[in-house]
């Protein structure tokens, strides 16, 4: 089973279509991203204008604007006469980070239970199916990379069951600074072993949200979304960090 890998589709396709002005800076931004998301860059590795600039045969005013899109992110640091770097976030800041997110998913995921249609709960099944499908995969590496992919479309269909664009829009932000904090802890394919749990906290939100209990879907969400600082921790072998 193997899933589409975002960083490389961008990256192709920025070597395959001449871009210029706005269009180019934003393909560099979404490849740069995609690559901060996975965890090809660690926490606190310098990033250099100039190798970026080289790798896409680009000038280096896109290569800039990217970047500062990404320091708005809060994915890497801009240090005048310093440098670039990725971000790192001490372990009372990814703590309080999952925490704030926890109880922002379980709002969305209360106002999902009431507002949710039956088509949209056979969108749920199907993308629980594929992690299903993960789940028994023997390569940690597809294991990883595939729940990173479904897993934001399982929680995509649930923003799009709030009917609610601001709630989405800005939990969009959240997911991108979670997948960054999870990908740059230090663990080689993180959450691989941990997918059957994950899937079993899935399980549950959708069936709170079936039933239409906004209570238990909210509490379900907020428990499975402040858990990851625990699976972090197990992984990690991070005793300090609190779960």
């Amino acid at each position: 089973m193997t899933t589409p890998d975002p960083a490389v589709d961008a990256a192709a396709a920025l070597a395959s279509v001449r871009l210029t002005g706005a269009r180019l800076s934003s393909a560099l931004y979404d490849t740069l991203k995609s690559r901060l998301l996975e965890g090809r860059y660690h926490s606190g590795e310098k990033i250099v204008v100039e190798t970026v600039r080289q790798e896409f045969g680009v000038s280096k005013q896109p290569v800039m604007d990217a970047l500062r899109r990404l320091s708005s992110d809060k994915l890497i640091d801009i240090v005048p006469q310093v440098g670039i770097q990725v971000v790192s976030y001490s372990k009372q800041e990814v703590q309080d980070f999952f925490t704030l997110f926890g109880g922002f998913e379980g709002t969305i995921a209360g106002v999902a239970a009431l507002r949710r249609t039956d088509a949209q709960l056979r969108d749920l099944d199907a993308v629980s199916a594929h992690v299903d499908g993960l789940i028994t995969a023997t390569d940690p590496v597809v294991r990883a990379h595939g729940y990173r992919l479904e897993n934001r479309e399982f929680h995509a269909v649930i923003h799009r069951m709030a009917h609610s664009r601001i709630m989405a829009e800005t939990s969009q932000r959240m997911w991108d600074l979670s997948d960054f904090l999870i990908n740059t802890a230090g663990v080689a394919n993180p959450l691989s072993n941990a997918l059957a749990d994950r899937q079993h906290d899935h399980r549950a939100i959708t069936d709170a949200i079936r039933d239409g209990d906004q209570q238990r879907a909210r509490e379900e969400m907020e428990r499975h979304i402040v858990g990851t600082i625990r699976v972090i921790r197990e992984e990690t072998g991070d005793r300090d960090l609190a779960g």
